[in-house]
């Protein structure tokens, strides 16, 4: 290292420089960091679940059952692609990251200065650095230089830094005056903006609360399947059922597993992802709306996020006995004859006119002399920094005026002049200088909040979710701006003193802080994670690539859309018009489509638990097997459709959050009672059949539709009679389910009181629309001889619907009585009401 940077200021010859680039030690760009195309096929494709489902289907497609295979296979393939090719579009993002501008740099190659590719830069080279050009490498500043640097991209420090010989030059930010030679000596991958980089492309797969739980939904219903299925292959191997007989019956027990829950999802993020479009955020991981919902604590940058990154005039106090129209005169006069304005110059500009000056001699403003002056006929006027002009003045400003206003986060400039018309601004060498000053006044400036943040900022804090300010300008600075914003709290800290604490005094620290200063990446990141730590849920919101590490690290990453196109690409969700307050109905989205697929769950679930339940219990009575693969696409009318509208329908009300415990006080009474029912009317029909084609009391007709539907002649085939009782209890079976179905529809969402015996009556008229269309969908089914057909029913049967219709009736009259009376709470101990 110390060879390193004794290097010769000649810097390298070609020959050398070619040495090291095959070394390794060149500048090569950060390539990968998110998992491979085959890969991800291979994880989304070849999922547990979806195993399972391809094993079935292809049994089903060896024994000829191709519209079973189809309807066994086909949703583990949507989602499937529908994961793959997120996750896909994903990692095509994150590859194309690079912090690095990839324009030509010059280095000095055998003693003479060569414009090359920032990869062809290598260890060891020494680099000419001038105005506008982007630092590539890491190293120090050579003898004889002397620039500024802008690190805001990398820091969230808006100020540029001066840099003197050996300071360090970091990659990723930007000279923006001054020149000189910098050694190179980290690059690639060791550089700072390298790991940034690499540190940003890093693949992360938070799922969201819901996800969670609706993943260990379907492993607890798949184990029980696999039980189930278990019982049952043991049954069928002692009472020798053909294999056909077997691959029905597991792709029946597997198509109990909810499934189409993750293709609801789905559809209902993208959905919610096109909603809040309309309201300025675009939406990059769908997950991110749900996400927005558990929020409870936001972590936001000051600069770009709360504020537009401009500044406004607040006032000019004039000094002394000059007046105020001189001095607002003078402020817009520099301001609109300035060469090259400021930002300092653009929000005087905008607040004051000023006339048209005959510039003499200008001096710009730099950071390294802290003010700017301009020489005219209407005098010299001088802009700067109090403390910069402090020396040269003839009398002192009053310290009262200045800190009062500095200490509320406000910027203070002094205006002044010289008292000799004659004097200029620059010494004998030309350099800038500073004459006599007499003192007119104090422009003071602030930074401009976001319209709307306020108000934001309140919504939030209504909701019960938290703000925290991690900035890198100064605290008191940061503080201001946050109280302007609406965010209060205790003494704002340091970014330094998170360096000397362990995690649980940070976390501590964290906890009751929340305005943070002077923070670099690092210290985002750590408070992000120590926030995490604690349980919390956090968003991040920022735009520059200083925050690209937090935004990872935080469960929904928000970026501006003026931001840096790192941080764009990281972020979960970016605001279109850099507006915040649109996070709000983001939530507002997240929270609908929680509580749609909620109210999607307790339609889910009960059909599950009810289909199981009679799976057991006519097993247990040695009857034939209650369903067919083909009959679990009957699911599209009682869950599939239903479903949907159902989600897209449900209200931005706060989510429930005892939702697994309120699927256990549903589920279970609706899964038993309906269960009993049904397994009666299977039970009845399955009797029916077998009994009374045995005494031959059968009608002619029922004959003649048997022979239709199974293909076997009564009186000839000696397998008639069972399957004619497996039609005709299935069809029964299956009419009575659906039916019921849909008017539990009717108890999850009453319009009035007639089903609000589980929840409270809605008004909402959709629901019961719904049901209607569903019934009449169902009746067309049984009514159409190539849907009955295709769904392995009978077709329209008096002795159905006069079975079936009583027992729904009695069925409701239970179901209403166990929900008012609260009976399942009482026997399961969940008596707390909902």
């Amino acid at each position: 290292m110390e060879q390193l940077m004794l290097a010769p200021a000649e810097g390298l010859t070609g020959a050398e420089a070619e040495a090291r680039r095959r070394r390794g030690e060149s500048n090569t760009a950060v390539q990968g960091g998110s998992r491979g195309y085959a890969e991800i096929l291979r994880t989304n494709v070849f999922s547990f679940f979806n195993l399972i489902l391809f094993v079935i289907g292809a049994a089903l497609l060896v024994l000829g059952r191709y519209s079973e295979a189809l309807i066994s296979v086909g949703l583990g393939l949507i989602n499937a692609v529908l994961s793959a090719a997120q996750e896909i579009r994903a990692k095509r993002k994150l590859d194309r990251l690079q912090l690095l501008d990839r324009a030509g740099v010059l280095v000095i190659r055998d003693g003479r200065e060569t414009e090359v590719a920032p990869e062809q830069v290598v260890r060891g080279d020494v680099l000419r650095v001038c105005p506008g050009d982007q630092i590539v490498v890491d190293g120090p500043l050579l003898d004889g230089g002397r620039l500024e640097a802008d690190e805001s991209l990398l820091t969230g420090e808006s100020d540029p830094v001066v840099k003197h010989p050996g300071d360090d030059l970091r990659s990723g930010s930007l000279c923006v005056a001054g020149d000189g030679h910098q050694l190179a000596r980290d690059v690639g991958v060791h550089s700072y903006a390298g790991r940034l980089t690499a540190e940003a492309r890093r693949a992360t797969t938070d799922k969201t609360p819901l996800q969670r739980s609706i993943e260990f939904i379907v492993r607890l219903v798949m184990a029980l399947a696999v039980l189930m299925s278990g019982a049952i292959l043991a049954q069928a191997a002692l009472e020798g059922f053909s294999v056909l007989r077997v691959v029905q019956i597991t792709a029946v027990l597997s198509g109990l597993v909810p499934y189409g829950l993750f293709f609801l999802i789905a559809l209902a993020y993208t959905a919610g992802a096109v909603r809040i479009a309309r309201t300025g955020a675009l939406v990059q991981q769908v997950n991110a709306v749900e996400s927005m919902t558990s929020v409870d604590v936001i972590c936001t940058d000051k600069t770009g996020t709360l504020t537009t990154g401009q500044l406004v005039l607040e006032e000019v106090v004039p000094l002394g006995d000059h007046e105020y129209g001189e001095a607002a005169g003078a402020l817009g006069g520099m301001a609109h004859n300035a060469t090259t304005p400021n930002l300092t110059a653009i929000a005087i500009a905008g607040s004051l006119s000023g006339p048209v000056w005959e510039v003499r001699d200008e001096v710009p403003f730099s950071s390294s002399l802290r003010w700017s002056g301009m020489v005219a006929e209407e005098g010299t006027w001088v802009l700067g920094a109090p403390d910069a002009l402090a020396g040269r003045l003839l009398r002192p400003v009053p310290s009262t005026e200045i800190t009062d206003r500095t200490g509320r986060g406000l910027r203070v400039l002094l205006l002044a002049r010289t008292q000799d018309p004659e004097s200029g601004l620059r010494d004998a060498a030309g350099r800038p200088g500073l004459p006599v000053l007499e003192p007119v006044a104090l422009a003071v400036l602030a930074d401009e909040v976001r319209p709307g943040v306020a108000a934001a900022v309140a919504r939030f804090r209504s909701d019960g979710v938290e703000l925290k300010v991690l900035s890198g300008d100064d605290p008191r600075t940061v503080a201001a701006i946050a109280a302007r914003a609406g965010i209060t709290g205790e003494e704002p800290v340091m970014g330094a003193v998170l360096d000397d604490l362990d995690d649980p005094a940070l976390d501590a620290l964290v906890a009751r802080t929340s305005v943070f200063g002077r923070v670099a990446p690092e210290h985002k990141e750590r408070i992000v994670r120590s926030l995490r730590r604690q349980g919390r849920y956090v968003a991040m919101v920022g735009d520059g690539v200083n925050d690209a590490r937090a935004l990872k690290q935080a469960q929904v990453g928000v970026a501006m859309r003026s931001g840096s196109p790192v941080t764009r690409d990281v972020a979960d969700i970016v605001l279109v018009e850099d507006d915040f307050s649109a996070l709000s109905p983001a939530q507002y989205e997240g929270r609908r489509i929680i509580n749609g697929i909620g109210i999607s769950l307790y339609v889910f679930l009960s059909r599950v638990a009810s289909q199981g339940l009679v799976i057991l219990s006519v097993t247990m009575l040695g009857l034939s097997f209650p369903y067919s693969p083909t009959q679990v696409g009957l699911t599209l009318f009682t869950v599939g459709i239903p479903t949907v509208f159902l989600t897209f329908w449900a209200k931005p009300t706060r989510p429930d959050p005892h939702l697994l415990r309120n699927l256990v006080r549903f589920v279970v009474p609706a899964a038993v009672v309906t269960a009993t029912f049904g397994t009666a009317i299977y039970a009845v029909f399955y009797t029916l059949v077998t009994h009374g084609f045995g005494s031959g009391r059968a009608p002619e007709r029922i004959i003649h539709e048997f022979e239709r539907t199974t293909g076997l002649t009564y009186g000839v085939d000696a397998d008639f009679t069972e399957a004619s009782a497996t039609i005709l209890a299935q069809t029964g079976l299956s009419t009575f389910f659906c039916f019921a179905s849909f008017l539990l529809i009717l108890f999850l969402t009453p319009r009035s009181r007639v089903f609000a015996a589980w929840t409270p009556p809605t008004g909402d008229k959709r629901p019961s629309w719904l049901v209607l269309g569903l019934m009449v969908a169902f009746g067309a089914v049984l009514c159409v001889p190539v849907l009955w057909q295709y769904f392995g029913l009978m077709g329209p049967s008096k002795a159905v619907f006069f079975v079936v219709l009583p027992t729904l009736v009695l069925w409701y009259l239970t179901l209403t009585v166990v929900f008012r009376l609260r009976l399942f709470d009482r026997l399961l101990g969940l008596e707390q009401p909902v």
